[in-house]
């Protein structure tokens, strides 16, 4: 976990950065009274840094999948309980 977390917390702080950056271009733009048309070239760069960090950090540190066996006794009982116009065979009494 010590990889993954760690560029997870390096992902949380590029985009913290780049937050705090484009509040203080929006408060230049508001001081020199120019109209804003967009953010400059490093805070984008930062954002899609901080995002591809945060998204592959999200995928990697759960784990890995488990699958999923559901009884279809159960389930079948379950969707004609909720649903027994559309499926009035699976109604288990």
């Amino acid at each position: 976990m010590g990889v993954d977390f760690t560029v997870s917390v390096f992902g949380v702080l590029i985009l913290a950065h780049a937050a705090s950056s484009t509040v203080q271009y929006r408060g230049l733009l508001k001081i020199t009274e120019e109209e804003f048309s967009g953010l400059p070239m490093d805070v984008m760069v930062e954002l899609i840094l901080g995002s591809i960090f945060c998204m592959w950090a999200a995928r990697t540190i759960p784990g890995k999948f488990l699958l999923i066996h559901p009884n279809l006794g159960n389930f079948l009982s379950l969707v004609g309980t909720f649903f027994p116009v559309i499926l009035p065979d699976c109604v288990v009494l």
